[in-house]
């Protein structure tokens, strides 16, 4: 039976408890909520997979609680993976290293390099902490579902199949971590998140950006690369391109005849879709707001029967390259609207 508890002290030291023991506990980081399970352990990991129905080509982010645990799971640690711990971490910031034997292949996909990140969440450092152990955390739904960021998303898709779900509240940031690979020249972002490129290329210089999308085959370098990810249950059209707006806005016209239509929207768009009859849901007025509000969005959308998603793209800039990427795995139709 699953239990969902406020993030207390001491039902943090439960949780942790649970972890030493080889169980699964779901708990908030900025950026959404993890599935967690001591990384060096197989058997816990195993359990992850089989929670989420997560291919076990996708391999797992290994949170740590400070960056003096590095060594724990990577082998080395270069000097410019050191000048970015320091520069983001705890963050948004998830690491390509090299890893040490003790990570089992599991965890890692049989790779020989692990991903590693600080979050900045008091719950997650806490829990961290308090067990002793790095912990193999990926979002914590049913795989290829919306990422949650509450503690409610979490019990709607995992309960019965996990232990423990922490309640930490909304998760700030809303889209996961930027995952760099410092294996190449420049360094490559394999997903983009909440550190963005230029926050990167202020300390490192050019980083380039991996557009490649991949199957759920073994060998995969980063979690997050699959080409369909983070869905809605309903069809999800994204508009992309300098007439996005107007794109969108005409297949609303042609759509609502037939089917029931929501919308995910920036605040000023809001009250023209809902006058022509779109269930919308406001995402806010800035980049850091709509990405906080995305995957909720598609969530609350989901939970009003709509049929059919629509949403517009907000650029590269900033935030804007980790929105594009979600709404472009997350959609099943990209329209290009040049």
């Amino acid at each position: 039976m699953t239990q969902l508890l406020p993030a207390t002290p001491e039902n943090i030291a439960r949780a942790a408890e649970v972890l030493k023991n080889g169980g699964l506990v779901a708990f908030p980081t900025e950026t959404v909520y993890g599935l967690g399970a001591n990384a060096l352990d197989e058997q816990a990991a195993q359990k992850i997979f089989t929670a989420k129905g997560r291919p076990t080509a996708d391999p797992l982010i290994v949170h740590l609680a400070g960056v003096e645990q590095a060594t724990l799971v990577a082998r080395s640690v270069p000097e410019t993976a050191y000048r970015l711990m320091q520069a983001f971490w705890p963050g948004p910031l998830t690491l390509i290293l090299p890893k040490q034997p003790a990570v089992p292949g599991l965890v890692t996909s049989g790779l020989a390099t692990v991903a590693v990140r600080v979050p900045n969440h008091p719950v997650a450092l806490a829990l961290m902490k308090e067990s002793g152990l790095p912990i193999a955390a990926p979002s914590a739904n049913r795989f290829g579902h919306t990422s949650p960021t509450t503690a409610q998303h979490v019990w709607h898709d995992l309960r019965g199949r996990i232990d423990i779900i922490l309640d930490g509240g909304s998760a700030a940031i809303g889209v996961e971590s930027t995952v760099l690979d410092l294996s190449t020249t420049p360094a490559r972002i394999l997903r983009p998140g909440g550190v963005t490129r230029e926050m990167l290329e202020a300390v490192l210089g050019p980083v380039t950006v991996l557009g490649q999308r991949r199957k759920a085959e073994p060998g995969l370098p980063s979690p997050g690369l699959l080409e369909k990810h983070y869905a809605p249950r309903a069809e999800m059209i994204l508009f992309v391109g300098e007439r996005a707006w107007d794109a969108l806005n005409a297949c609303l016209t042609e759509q609502r005849l037939a089917r029931k239509v929501g919308v995910l929207a920036a605040d000023e768009e809001a009250g023209v879709l809902e006058q022509a009859g779109a269930v919308v849901y406001r995402m806010g007025s800035d980049l850091n707001s709509i990405a906080r509000h995305i995957y909720a969005g598609m969530r609350w959308l989901d939970g009003q029967g709509v049929d059919v998603i629509l949403c517009r793209d907000y650029g590269t800039s900033g935030l804007g390259l980790a929105v594009r990427d979600r709404l472009s795995r997350a959609a099943s139709r990209i329209q290009n609207a040049e």
